[in-house]
């Protein structure tokens, strides 16, 4: 036996580079962390502050209490902080209302298209928001000028849209978590029915979705199966299964490694990981070691993109601790 275990194990281990958290994603949990530290517990969040169990789990451990909405859920004057998805303005006004001592963690890039979306309807445009539908994302976008937006999810929709762009100025904005490709092919049909819709200076696809997405397709290439750590409620991670799967590789998505199917692994030879912008990397070495002790010696990385980016932390998050230094110093 050799003490090398008889259950199926790839001969090679592919990691995609870049995976894992991303800028933004990094930013809303070190925010919820430095929240804690500072105010101590509890500190409430509005819903997840990023779609990930094992994240959410461990913030709950350390007294992060999660709700679906303020009212009724956080008492008066609750530190609260909102997810990197984004809220509507009706939100914050809610907030205020309540006198909530808010923390703003929306991605930056969210942010980025909430401004477009002000600025469109400002500027007298009906907007075509590409998304899905109920994604917490979608929801605070939409909240920013609800008269003035509509959402399509697919090319078929784009083709149901009743406009007549001779009476109506168009414009698309997007979720920042979708499939590259699959925005390519909407804004593309988009521009076919309405030739003179117009969009933003930048596309609105996250550089961590896009970055993600051509290391996973790299994977593909020279794996029999790719596995995506990340939770099911995750855009991003499931559009690097979709990704994946186009190409006619194998792909399943999973929350750890104890949902590995060893079916999956049957004649297997290399096995790709990659994981999710919300998924923290000791899920992906917990998988790795699995495999190790498996018996599979040959791991090595396949880095496609070199990511530097970061954000810095909300500005009530930097001014509270200013003033504690201050006051410690």
């Amino acid at each position: 036996m050799g003490g090398v275990s008889a259950l199926p194990a790839p001969d090679t281990v592919l990691l995609a580079r870049p995976r894992g958290f991303c800028a933004g994603v990094d930013r809303a949990v070190q925010t919820v962390e430095r929240a804690l530290d500072l105010y101590g517990a509890p500190v409430y969040v509005r819903k997840e502050i990023v779609h990930n169990k094992a994240v959410v789990e461990s913030l709950r451990a350390r007294g992060a209490i999660f709700v679906d909405e303020l009212t009724d859920e956080v008492p008066q004057g609750a530190v609260t902080v909102f997810s990197a998805h984004g809220v509507s303005p009706a939100v914050h006004a809610d907030a205020a209302e309540r006198g909530l001592q808010t923390i703003d963690a929306t991605c930056p890039l969210v942010t980025k298209v909430h401004r477009e979306a002000v600025k469109f309807a400002e500027d007298g445009y009906h907007m075509i928001l590409i998304g899905h539908a109920g994604h917490e994302e979608v929801e605070g976008t939409m909240g920013e000028a609800p008269d003035h937006i509509t959402l399509v999810e697919t090319i078929e929709d784009v083709d149901r849209l009743a406009i007549d762009p001779a009476t109506e100025k168009l414009a698309y904005i997007s979720q920042t978590t979708l499939s590259v490709g699959e925005t390519r092919d909407i804004i593309a049909r988009l521009r076919e029915r309405f030739p003179h819709i117009t969009g933003p200076r930048k596309d609105d696809i996250c550089y961590a979705t896009t970055n993600r997405q051509t290391a996973v397709k790299a994977l593909a290439e020279q794996c029999d199966l790719v596995l995506v750590i990340g939770s099911k409620n995750s855009s991003n991670s499931a559009r690097l299964v979709d990704v994946t799967r186009e190409l006619g590789t194998d792909a399943y998505l999973i929350d750890h490694v104890g949902e590995v199917d060893d079916a999956w692994l049957e004649g297997r030879r290399t096995v790709g990981i990659s994981s999710g912008a919300s998924a923290p990397e000791d899920l992906v070495a917990a998988l790795v070691q699995h495999f190790r002790d498996r018996g599979t010696q040959d791991v090595r990385e396949l880095e496609v993109v070199r990511e530097d980016v970061r954000f810095m932390l909300p500005k009530a998050i930097r001014v509270a601790e200013s003033a504690r230094e201050a006051v410690q110093a």
